[in-house]
């Protein structure tokens, strides 16, 4: 009786492995042939091992311990620029001195301001940074504050209503509207920012680098491109002052 039980038990351990097996093997087949499967999966093993803004700016802390001193010496403020001809986001802070440089990853749209939702545009402008995003798809990103008060005030007297939104400087190579660094970069980015305060930073997206002079034959360039003028119309008088706007905080 003892040796049947024990062949019965056997027996049984076998089966449950075998339906074990298989079903182990049906899911890698699914997630290797389904995509949607892979992703879905990915994404609650995201969910069950998420980050917080703190426990990110530890990490990012330990493996860079030479941006822990750039807080301090900032001076509590920074700006982020981003000049989309160039493709190129600088730091500064009143600190420091020399700023940080990084090349945009990826680009989306052309030269011109964001003026709806789906255009695929980087918006153009001065812009808060409204939130830090530690479990985010791109690796981490933070939010910038379009559209903003003025960005709405142009809508508004053009008529437009649907301007779109969720726009993020994120990890990765990838952009719609965003504005793609690298993950090496948006780890300096997002620390200093976590740390120095976003409140106490602030993003000017410019559609070149005004420092050095405006070029009024490259503006007319692009402007007339991007907003299909005829050679006798002129730049369309909110978009000029926003790009006088923008020459006045890159100063």
């Amino acid at each position: 009786m003892t040796l049947f039980v024990a062949k019965k038990t056997s027996r049984l351990r076998r089966a449950i492995a075998w339906i074990l097996l298989i079903g182990l093997s049906s899911l890698l087949f699914a997630m290797l042939r389904w995509p949607s499967v892979r992703y879905g999966i990915a994404r609650r093993i995201q969910f069950f091992s998420r980050h917080t803004v703190s426990s990110r700016v530890k990490s990012i802390w330990e493996a860079k311990p030479s941006l822990v001193p750039l807080v301090a010496s900032s001076g509590g403020r920074m700006d982020i620029l981003v000049f989309k001809r160039e493709r190129r986001v600088e730091l500064h802070a009143p600190g420091w001195n020399q700023p940080f440089v990084y090349p945009m990853a990826g680009f989306s749209g052309m030269l011109g301001p964001k003026l709806q939702e789906g255009d695929g545009q980087i918006p153009e402008g001065v812009y808060a940074i409204e939130s830090l995003n530690p479990n985010s798809a791109f690796h981490l990103s933070l939010k910038i504050g379009y559209p903003n008060e003025t960005d709405r005030k142009h809508a508004n007297e053009d008529g437009r209503t649907t301007l779109g939104g969720d726009i993020f400087l994120h990890g990765g190579s990838a952009s719609i509207g965003c504005i793609p660094v690298g993950d090496d970069a948006v780890e300096d980015i997002f620390f200093l920012v976590a740390e120095i305060g976003r409140e106490n930073v602030r993003a000017v997206i410019a559609p070149y680098d005004m420092r050095t002079g405006r070029d009024a034959t490259f503006e007319r360039a692009f402007s007339t491109a991007f907003f299909g003028l005829s050679p006798q119309q002129t730049i369309p008088e909110w978009y000029a002052e926003l790009l006088d706007e923008i020459e006045e905080k890159l100063k």
